[in-house]
C-alpha cells in the first residue's frame, strides 16, 4: 500500500529515476511481484499442507457448504435470510454502471449472471461485496456437520461461503455461471502540502477518507477463476500482470488470527507475565527511585505499567509543574492519554506532541489531539515537512525550592498494547545534561528553536547520520592500531545509502560486523573485496524486534547508543530522531549481554547470504553440525580468532547447491504425501 504502490505512481507518472541498482521503477515492480509469487506459493502450500492438517488433528474444522448435513444447512441458510440479506447489496457492472469502487482491503465476489428467458445468453455481471462487520469465521453449533459426523469438534464455515451458496437469493429470475472471491489493495500513501495547510489536524482528516478510494494496486484473486473474467476485472482496475496474485485458499489469512479467541491453550504460546524492576518494586516513589540511578527496562520482559504508572504519578503529584511528552502511535484506551488529561485538570502545564502523521494511526491520533486540547493540554503537532518519530517523556518537579527533570526515552512507543509484543529498550534518567538536551529539543518541537546542537543526544535530522559515521570511523581508526574493531547494529531497516558504503570501508578494514537487521537490508553481505567481514541476521520470533541499538567495541571501552532511529534515509532526513548514549555501565553491560544472546541463537535466527536470501541458522546447525557448532560469532575481542568460524563464511563454503535442492526435493516430497 505504499512502497509498491510509490512505484506504480512511478510508471504511471513516467518518471524514469533509477534506484541505486539500477533498476528502474517497473522493472523493480516486476522483480517485486516474481519474488511474492514464491513466497505465497510457500505460505499457501503452508496453510494447505501444515496449518490446516495441525488444526483439524486439534479438532479445529472449516467446512464448504456442500460437506455440511442438511441440518447444518438449514441452519446456515436461516442465518443468511435473517442476518446476511437485508445487508447485501448486489451491484451490477456494465456500460450504464461502472465498477464499484470497493473499499480497501475487504473481500468481495464477482459473479456473472445469465437470464433464462432470453435467446440471447449474455452473461451479465455483479459485485458483492462481503460485510467486513460480520465475523469471517462463522461458527457451526449444530451437531453433526456431515451426515457421519459426531459435531463433537470446533466448526467453522468462512462467510463469503454461506453468501456464495445463498447469492441466487438476491438474483431471482437469473441464473448465476460462476461466483468467484477476489480483493483488492489501494494506493494509502498521504500526500501533504504542509506549507500550504491552514489546519493540519482537518488536512489529513480529509485525507485518510480519500485513502479509502485511492488506486488499485493489488488483485488477490481465488487459484480457479477463470481467464475471461479474471481479464475482465484487470481491465475494469486498470491493472497489469504483476499485480495479479492467485491464491490456493482462503484469501486474507490475516483473518484467521480470530482463532486466538478459543480457548485453546495447548496451541497457544505459554501465557508470558512481565517483571517489575526492582528499582520499582523496592521503592513506589518513581521520583526517588530514578533520583537513585537510571533504570532500564527491555520490554516486554519488563512492564510497561511502570512507563504508565510513572506519568500517573506525575499527574497527581502536587509538585509536579510540567509534563511534555511525544505520541507517536498509542492504543484506543491509553492510560497515558487519560494520566495527561487528568493532569492538565490539575493545572499542571501539559504539552504533548501529537504525530497526526503516523501511517495508518492518522485517525486515532486525530481522535486523542482533540480529547487532549479539550482538557486543556497543549497540542502541538511538529515541525513541517517532518515527522517526529522519536520517544521522550519529560517530567518537571519542585524539589527543596529547586526545579527537578526526571525523563523517560524509548526505542519503543507510549503504547501500552503493542509493548507486550514489541522488543524495545526503555531508560529513566535524572542526568542534567540528558535532561537539558530533552528541553532543548522540545522547544524545537513546540516553538522557534533553532537548537541543533545537542551535547548527549544523536538527533536527526540535523547531525545524526554525520555522527554514525564518525563512530564507524574511529571504530576503524582502533582496529588499525590494535586489530580488535567489531560493530554491532541491531535495527529494524538497514537502507541508508552513505552508512551502507562506510560499514564496506570498515569491512574492508578488517573490521567485525554484526547487523541484526529485522526487516529491509540494502547491504549485501560476505563478497569478496567488499564485505567479507559483515555478517546480516534476522531474528523472527514470538515477539517483534523493535530495539535498536549501535555498539562499537571501542579498544575494551565500549560505546553503546539507543533509540528510535533505523539506518533509513527517511529518519536520518526527515524525521526528528534520537539516539542516546548508554553511559551507566551496568546497563550496558545489561544490554550488551542482551545483544550477544541475539547474536548466539540458533533457533529463530535466519542468515542473509550474499544472493539476497536467508537461510535459518537452525536447518544449517542440523545440516552440519560438527562444523557449525563454533559458529556462533563471538562479541568483543576474538581469543582464538583461527578456531572461531563465521556463519557466513561457514554458508558460503559449505552449503552448495545440491544440498539446497536436495532439501527443496524433502519438501516437495512431503507435500506430495500430504495432498
Amino acid at each position: 500500500m505504499i512502497r509498491v504502490s510509490g512505484l506504480k505512481r512511478q510508471v504511471v507518472s513516467r518518471v524514469n529515476e533509477l534506484s541505486s541498482d539500477g533498476m528502474g521503477a517497473q522493472e523493480q515492480r516486476e522483480a517485486i511481484c516474481k519474488s511474492l509469487c514464491t513466497m505465497l506459493k510457500e505460505l499457501y502450500d503452508h496453510y494447505n499442507y501444515v496449518i490446516i492438517p495441525k488444526l483439524e488433528g486439534s479438532g479445529i474444522k472449516f467446512y464448504k457448504y456442500e460437506e455440511l448435513s442438511e441440518e447444518n444447512k438449514k441452519v446456515v441458510d436461516k442465518y443468511f435470510d435473517e442476518e446476511l440479506f437485508p445487508v447485501l447489496t448486489p451491484i451490477a457492472i456494465d456500460y450504464v454502471h461502472p465498477f464499484p469502487q470497493l473499499v480497501n482491503r475487504t473481500l468481495a465476489l464477482a459473479l456473472t449472471l445469465v437470464d433464462p428467458e432470453t435467446e440471447n445468453l449474455e452473461e451479465k455481471i455483479s459485485a458483492v461485496q462481503v460485510p467486513s462487520n460480520f465475523p469471517r469465521l462463522h461458527p457451526l453449533t449444530t451437531k453433526g456437520i456431515s451426515d457421519s459426523d459426531t459435531g463433537s469438534e470446533k466448526n467453522f464455515i468462512f462467510l463469503e461461503d454461506i453468501i456464495k451458496a445463498n447469492a441466487y437469493k438476491l438474483f431471482p429470475g437469473m441464473k448465476i455461471s460462476s461466483c468467484y472471491s477476489f480483493r483488492i489493495t489501494r494506493n494509502a500513501d498521504i500526500e501533504l502540502e504542509e506549507e500550504e495547510a491552514g489546519d493540519l489536524l482537518t488536512l489529513i482528516e480529509e485525507e485518510v477518507k480519500k485513502r479509502r478510494l485511492g488506486i488499485v494496486v493489488r488483485l488477490e484473486v481465488e487459484k480457479d477463476i477463470s481467464e475471461k473474467f479474471l481479464s475482465f476485472l484487470v481491465q475494469k482496475l486498470n491493472l497489469d500482470d504483476t499485480e495479479v496474485f492467485r491464491f490456493d485458499g482462503p484469501l486474507n489469512l490475516g483473518d484467521l488470527m480470530n482463532l486466538m479467541k478459543l480457548d485453546y491453550r495447548k496451541l497457544k504460546d505459554e501465557p508470558f507475565t512481565p517483571r517489575i524492576s526492582s528499582s520499582f518494586r523496592e521503592e513506589k516513589d518513581f521520583f526517588k527511585a530514578i533520583r537513585k540511578k537510571d533504570v532500564f527496562l527491555h520490554h516486554p520482559f519488563y512492564s510497561f505499567s511502570s512507563v504508565s504508572e510513572f506519568i500517573a504519578q506525575a499527574a497527581e503529584d502536587p509538585d509536579v509543574f510540567a509534563i511534555k511528552l511525544i505520541l507517536y502511535r498509542t492504543s484506543g484506551d491509553s492510560p497515558i492519554i487519560k494520566s495527561l488529561i487528568e493532569a492538565a485538570e490539575n493545572g499542571k502545564q501539559v504539552t504533548a506532541v501529537v504525530e497526526l502523521k503516523a501511517r495508518f494511526d492518522e485517525e486515532n491520533n486525530i481522535v486523542w489531539a482533540r480529547a487532549l486540547e479539550n482538557a486543556g493540554v497543549h497540542v502541538v503537532y511538529g515541525i513541517s515537512g517532518l515527522k517526529t518519530h522519536c520517544k521522550m517523556a519529560l517530567v518537571v518537579r519542585k524539589e527543596n525550592k529547586v526545579m527537578k527533570r526526571y525523563l523517560h526515552l524509548s526505542t519503543g512507543n507510549y503504547n501500552p498494547i503493542t509493548a507486550r509484543i514489541y522488543t524495545d529498550f526503555g531508560l529513566f534518567t535524572a542526568d542534567e545534561e540528558f535532561c537539558k538536551d530533552s528541553t532543548n529539543l522540545f522547544n524545537y518541537l513546540t516553538g522557534y528553536s533553532k537548537q541543533v546542537n545537542y551535547k548527549k543526544l544523536l538527533v536527526a535530522p540535523f547531525s545524526m547520520r554525520k555522527q554514525i559515521i564518525k563512530l564507524i570511523d574511529d571504530e576503524i581508526k582502533s582496529h588499525k592500531k590494535d586489530n580488535n574493531g567489531h560493530i554491532v547494529i541491531k535495527t529494524n531497516s538497514l537502507v541508508d545509502e552513505e552508512t551502507i558504503c562506510k560499514l564496506y570501508e570498515a569491512s574492508n578494514e578488517g573490521l567485525r560486523i554484526d547487523l541484526l537487521v529485522r526487516g529491509i537490508c540494502r547491504l549485501k553481505p560476505q563478497i569478496e573485496g567488499l564485505s567479507e567481514n559483515i555478517n546480516v541476521y534476522s531474528i523472527v520470533g514470538r515477539f517483534l524486534e523493535h530495539s535498536r541499538a549501535y555498539y562499537f567495541y571501542n579498544d575494551g571501552n565500549p560505546i553503546l547508543y539507543t533509540g528510535s532511529a533505523d539506518v533509513m534515509q527517511r529518519n536520518f532526513d526527515r524525521r526528528v530522531e534520537i539516539l542516546f548514549p548508554i553511559e551507566d555501565s551496568q546497563i550496558k553491560n545489561d544490554i550488551i549481554k542482551i545483544l550477544m544472546t541475539y547474536l548466539r541463537d540458533d533457533v529463530k535466527t535466519r542468515i542473509l547470504t550474499s544472493e539476497g536470501k536467508y537461510l535459518r541458522k537452525a536447518e544449517l546447525i542440523l545440516l552440519f553440525p560438527h562444523d557449525f557448532s563454533l559458529a556462533s560469532p563471538p562479541f568483543n575481542k576474538l581469543d582464538n580468532p583461527e578456531e572461531s568460524l563465521n556463519a557466513q563464511e561457514f554458508f558460503v563454503s559449505k552449503v552448495k547447491k545440491k544440498h539446497l535442492e536436495e532439501m527443496k526435493k524433502e519438501h516437495r516430497k512431503k507435500h506430495k504425501k500430504r495432498k
